[in-house]
């Protein structure tokens, strides 16, 4: 596939129009929870398969189990 190239001109651009920054800051967008840090034993054969999913999804895979629990415990509630 070829590329386009793009040919620029000093042609005037016309009337500009400052507009005030509506969106939000990058650290607004992470949703923190607290958290506490535990120990906990999982069979290998669960854990496998955690670390198979969040390869597929970009995702690491403590952040799907403790999802997975969040939801669980959030159905309970």
């Amino acid at each position: 596939m070829k590329k386009r190239k793009t040919k620029y001109t000093d042609e005037p651009i016309g009337k500009i129009k400052i507009v005030d920054d509506f969106l939000p800051k990058p650290k607004d967008l992470v949703l923190k929870e607290e958290t506490v840090k535990i120990t906990i034993s999982l069979s290998k054969s669960s854990v496998a398969f955690f670390k198979n999913e969040a390869v597929k999804y970009h995702t690491p895979y403590q952040a799907m189990i403790r999802a997975l629990i969040d939801q669980y415990a959030s159905h309970y509630i």
